[in-house]
């Protein structure tokens, strides 16, 4: 996978899809599926923003039962079990324990009525070929269980707990390349760093023209290209409302709501099991195991500036332990317990009217996607946005997109991704496939298969494949660069060769799991930007910055690491 955007400003597309994020990558996997040619435009990073950026679920949303939302739970909980089956490598099941106090919406019995519905909701949710991904149905334990479980509990009212299951990706960033991967394999054209600027327009067609394509600014090396396309695809998260603006007169038909999202990384919490805890100052929150580490998370708050300006700052932190000690008294967490952390942005569809700005409300906002047929809400043919929705509905999202394409443009192919294994996905049964592997490669570390089945799923030889494609060289690039986690310097070099990664925090953050726990340590930072540099061409001025720019990931805002 290369990005040519010469060779795509020559090509005629059935599709152009604005943003390479869960939302935009699963619409061009499904359209490729099809038959339709498509582009695939992502401003940054595939996966560098909101995807990223997310608590790593693949959930239900039991909370949205309180607020009405049946059709979307159930919707979730089915796409839950298509993430199983699809991408084995890559989603598993995760226990939760939710802890009970006294009577009323904190009580065992409201709960147990909740989960109920939840595990009905979700009845076909077993049927799986592989016994290592089906679901139990949620049970109750007793307040000692529960202390047990899980020691950091507050004890004061605790009556019991409940335990059920959702899912959590192994790496979220992966998963989304994975569309993209096999997007392209079916005879998509995708660029990453390629921001739409602007939008090409046929005065015939709708009311107000018709968009025959789009202006594409290379971020790498400034050139400018027009790509054309029959129907362009507003897949831009938390920048779809300001894509829309570039059609007319800048001001958008529709409203998104960023919510800000903050994530913690500490040490090992809750062993195997996730934790949601309701606080009293600040919502609820979940304590998620994750390789090895603790993921705290998140907030939900509006954010008001331009996304590309978000960050986490030393107050945010700051003021998410404090919700967090509210919650579970006993850890008593500091900014010193914090290994890492990371934000992201959830787009939202505002439903409130356009004068009414300041009533939005990122909490209590449904996370239910909609898709606007411009030539409908604004009078501009050729024009679709996909605006808000959850990671776990990505893939029943584009369905719907790429039926309403394919409707505009006279075709009637069918979806088929509810059915089809990702680009590593083909894996059959996860852990014997592994096990199979680890065998195979004996002359190898266990951990480093079992890094790369992880990672690439079926297509883990190709890994190993690339270490032989450096003259040599095998050896070293089948060693772990660091000592935090297995990846191996062959996993840097097969990014850059076929995954399309440019920079170092590509293959830090979204290739690979070298930096997306902690901080890897200079040394591995070295070693990566040394790999890179060799098949980049990197002189020392652009290895220092590229490593100065990736140690900046692990600073908040206010510079403090």
């Amino acid at each position: 996978m290369q990005r040519d955007l010469s060779a795509m400003s020559q090509t005629e597309y059935d599709l152009i899809v604005v943003g390479g994020g869960i939302s935009g990558s699963s619409i061009a996997w499904d359209a490729a599926l099809r038959g339709l040619k498509v582009a695939l435009l992502e401003k940054d990073d595939f996966a560098h923003a909101t995807t990223a950026g997310s608590s790593k679920l693949i959930h239900g949303g039991l909370r949205y039962l309180v607020n009405g939302e049946i059709g979307l739970v159930r919707e979730s909980l089915r796409e839950r079990r298509v993430w199983e089956q699809n991408a084995p490598h890559l989603v598993d099941p995760l226990p939760f324990i939710i802890p009970t106090y006294g009577r009323g919406m904190k009580g065992g019995l409201v709960l147990s009525i909740g989960l109920t519905m939840y595990d009905l909701l979700a009845y076909d949710r077993n049927r799986l070929d592989d016994p290592d991904k089906k679901l139990p149905g949620f049970k109750s334990i007793s307040r000692e269980e529960a202390l047990k479980l899980m020691p950091s509990l507050n004890p004061e009212g605790l009556t019991g707990a409940k335990i059920y299951y959702d899912c959590q990706m192994f790496a979220p960033e992966r998963l989304c390349l994975e569309f993209v991967l096999g997007a392209v394999e079916k005879g998509a054209d995708a660029a990453n760093y390629a921001k739409v600027t602007g939008f090409e327009k046929e005065e015939a067609g709708g009311a107000n023209g018709r968009i025959s394509g789009v202006t594409v600014k290379d971020e790498l090396t400034g050139d400018t290209h027009t790509i054309k396309g029959k129907l362009t695809i507003n897949a831009a998260g938390p920048w779809a409302d300001i894509l829309m603006g570039l059609t007319d007169d800048g001001k958008p038909s529709k409203r998104l709501i960023r919510s800000k999202g903050i994530h913690l990384i500490t040490r090992d919490l809750s062993g195997e099991n996730a934790l949601a805890v309701q606080s009293k100052i600040g919502g609820h929150f979940f304590v998620l195991p994750w390789r090895g580490k603790t993921i705290l998370g998140t907030t939900d708050t509006v954010f008001d500036e331009a996304p590309d300006k978000v960050g986490v700052t030393e107050q945010d932190i700051e003021d998410f332990l404090a919700v967090v000690n509210d919650g579970l008294p006993t850890l008593n967490l500091t900014r010193d317990d914090v290994e890492n952390f990371y934000v992201g942005i959830r787009p939202l569809v505002d439903t409130t009217p356009q004068d009414d700005e300041d009533d939005s409300d990122s909490y209590n906002a449904s996370r239910a996607a909609e898709i606007v047929d411009h030539a409908e809400l604004d009078g501009i043919e050729g024009f679709l946005s996909a605006m808000g929705g959850k990671w776990t509905t990505s893939r029943h999202l584009a369905e719907k997109v790429v039926d309403s394409a394919t409707k505009k443009l006279g075709q009637h192919p069918k979806c088929t991704t509810e059915d089809v294994p990702l680009y590593g996905g083909a894996t059959g049964r996860f852990l014997p496939f592994t096990d199979k592997a680890i065998a195979s490669h004996s002359d190898l570390p266990a951990d480093v298969i079992r890094n790369l089945t992880r990672y690439h799923g079926a297509r883990y030889e190709d890994v190993l494949a690339t270490a032989n494609e450096r003259q040599g060289e095998a050896p070293e690039l089948l060693q772990p660069l660091s000592g935090t986690t297995n990846d191996i310097g062959a996993q840097i070099v097969h990014a850059v060769r076929h995954e399309m990664a440019v920079t170092l925090e590509d293959v830090l953050l979204r290739r690979t799991g070298l930096g997306t726990l902690v901080h890897p340590g200079e040394e591995a930072l070295s070693r990566a930007a040394d790999l890179m540099g060799r098949e980049l061409g990197w002189d020392d001025a652009e290895r220092s910055r590229q490593i100065e720019k990736a140690e900046a990931s692990y600073k908040t805002l206010d510079g403090a690491a």
